[in-house]
């Protein structure tokens, strides 16, 4: 029988279930009810016929679907899909109204009654020749401004450039220093020749530049505000409503401004986030690491104590390079002794511990790739700048203020940070998706606490988990003590048709000490069923790798966040819970959520960290800036 998943469905493949988001009883609502849109909708029961053998289907009234095929595969619900770059289209500015006569330079007045120590008036009538490509966004602000004759020429005077003109460029070939392109903004100045005995080819050179300088500022001023890709064309896992800049003033500000270089720099995000990557980047590409050796641990899998392993050599090395002086200074008899053995001997595994524990790193002295990583000093030089360059532009797609209180949730770093007054008053380690059910790239508000939760299992994991489950053994759901209802009707597990369609079941987990989310949850209602929750699973915390869940972020100490969230004590957060009861809490003030992917963010102290790129995202990321530089530098 083919299985028909609603659009709804699969765009919650990896999702970890929505229970109630208010503080009504959780019964009356679940995951597969939103899903659904109505816990009474109608449609086919499925219960299992009573006589001996393979179950069959009934619909409400008693009467057979029929139409099962036992040999049926199992079904799979799939996630989102990364994709192929599209870039914006880029049309041709309408230059046809463009012809009228105007002052050259910031002239105001225009009118025949005009001081006579006014510049004299040019004819623009070759703009309406020109030839100009842009987004629609930047075409309209062009349109706008050169369509009215009362504005100006900003970047042309008499028969040459200006000195507006050559600060913009200046301003837009430092484009690297913010992470953008320059390559995006070039422009060459036009070749005057004064001797030139045609004034036409001068005019037309100086009016094709004055459109075209003018198109590159604007659109460096949207790429610095927003983001120069389109984070939504890059994966099913980006959701953003991406910002509007608003283009309208642009010129008429670069014309008058005093300072258009300083204009044109005053556009970019000024967020001590930004502001700390960016001064990374800038120390990063001024430092010399060229000649600086590059210490390689290759190890392929765990290399444990007692093993032995010709990379032991390297890893000492590394550590003598990175490890602090503290830990050189204790271990400093270990370190003059070490003679080149392969052996992993328990005095360079305590060398080791000493380096995890400083590290952050679970401190067993089994290196695996995140201790190499360390070791070697994590990211060469280049891939720390490939980094920030992907970081600055991911920024640009939050908003420009995080705000004072927010909760930023940093799923290469595995953890999360609670921010009040500006600063960072908690952080802990967290579990975000695999890498097989991802965790989404967005931000949302915080509104409620579930203590005590219901657990209501997604399809995605009713179909890929359960089912094979299921069908060798209905009651599996039963003796696990999970609640099922076909079509808002409780029913036992062993009188589910698990052959048919699973779109009007839906299974639930009550609360209880092995409870899937532990006991709460933290809400921030958003299309992808994505929430902070406690976890049983305390052992995966203590894990380096931490991409282990279905999409949901689980948290080391729940108890704390939750307090932090609603304003409050952990002992009050432990007084609801101790209640046994399942009850939804609203916190105070609806608090901003980031479920980010950076893999350079700066710490509470400003120092930027570095992490793995765990679903490869920003490879993705680099092929659409690839793909946008591409596009704007088509010839015409």
């Amino acid at each position: 029988m083919t299985f028909v998943l609603k659009g709804a469905v699969s765009a919650l493949a990896i999702s970890c279930g929505l229970a109630v988001m208010n503080a009504a009883p959780a019964h009356a609502y679940t995951l597969m009810d939103m899903l659904r849109g109505d816990r009474q909708r109608t449609q086919s029961t499925i219960f299992m016929d009573q006589t001996p053998g393979r179950p069959v289907p009934r619909d409400a009234a008693g009467g057979s679907l029929g139409g099962l095929d036992p040999e049926a595969p199992l079904p799979k619900v799939s996630g989102p899909r990364y994709y192929t770059y599209k870039t914006e289209t880029l049309q041709f500015v309408d230059t046809s109204k463009f012809a009228d006569p105007v002052v050259t330079g910031a002239v105001a007045d225009v009118s025949p009654g005009g001081d006579a120590g006014q510049e004299p008036v040019v004819q623009r009538r070759f703009l309406a020749q020109a030839k100009v490509r842009a987004n629609a966004d930047v075409a309209k602000a062009l349109e706008a401004y050169y369509g009215d004759s009362r504005n100006p020429l900003i970047w042309v005077e008499g028969n040459q450039i200006n000195e507006r003109a050559k600060t913009a460029m200046a301003a837009l070939a430092d484009a690297a220093s913010v992470g953008l392109d320059p390559a995006d903004y070039a422009l060459q100045t036009p070749d005057i020749d004064p001797t030139n005995p045609d004034p036409a080819a001068r005019d037309r050179a100086l009016t094709q530049f004055e459109l075209d300088l003018s198109a590159k500022v604007l659109a460096f001023i949207q790429d610095t505000v927003r983001g120069r890709i389109d984070p939504n064309k890059i994966s099913g896992y980006h959701d953003f409503q991406r910002k509007v800049v608003n283009l309208a003033p642009v010129l008429k500000l670069v014309r008058m401004s005093p300072d258009v270089g300083a204009y044109i720099a005053s556009r970019s995000p000024d967020s001590p986030q930004f502001e700390a990557l960016k001064a990374e980047l800038a120390k990063l590409r001024a430092a010399d690491g060229g000649n600086e050796e590059q210490i390689v641990i290759s190890l392929q899998g765990l290399l444990k104590p007692g093993d032995s392993s010709p990379e032991v050599a390297n890893i000492v090395k590394a550590i003598q390079k990175h490890g602090s002086e503290t830990l050189r200074t204790d271990h400093a008899a270990t370190l003059a002794a070490y003679a080149g053995s392969s052996d992993y001997s328990p005095d360079i595994v305590a060398l080791v511990e000493g380096f995890q524990k400083e590290r952050g790193l679970k401190s067993d002295g089994v290196i695996g790739q995140a201790t190499v990583r360390a070791m070697t000093g994590g990211d060469t030089n280049a891939s720390k700048i490939d980094k920030l360059i992907v970081a600055l532009e991911q920024v640009r797609w939050l908003p420009e203020d995080l705000g004072s209180r927010y909760v930023m949730i940093n799923q290469p770093a595995y953890m999360a940070y609670y921010h009040n007054d500006g600063k960072e008053q908690l952080s802990m380690r967290v579990v975000v998706g695999g890498k097989n059910n991802q965790t989404y790239f967005f931000n949302d508000q915080i509104e409620t606490v579930e203590f005590n939760p219901f657990w209501g299992v997604p399809q995605s994991i009713i179909i890929n988990e359960m089912l094979p489950k299921l069908r060798s053994d209905p009651n599996y759901l039963d003796q696990l003590g999970y609640e099922v209802e076909v079509n808002g009707h409780a029913v036992a597990s062993s009188s589910v048709d698990w052959y048919g369609s699973t779109d009007s079941v839906s299974v639930r987990q009550p609360p209880s000490s092995d409870n899937a989310l532990g006991e709460l949850k933290i809400l921030f209602p958003n299309s992808h069923a994505i929430y902070m929750h406690d976890t049983p699973s305390k052992s995966f915390f203590k894990r380096d790798m931490r991409a282990l869940s279905h999409g949901c972020v689980r948290l080391a100490n729940p108890r704390a966040m939750a307090a932090a969230v609603l304003g409050t004590t952990v002992d009050d957060v432990a007084k609801q819970i101790a209640s046994g009861q399942n009850h939804a809490v609203k916190v105070p003030q609806k608090i901003p959520v980031y479920v980010s992917y950076f893999t350079a963010w700066p710490n509470k102290d400003g120092v930027v960290e570095y992490f793995d790129d765990v679903y490869g995202r920003d490879a993705y990321v680099e092929k659409a800036f690839d793909a946008t530089t591409k596009a704007r530098g088509a010839q015409i």
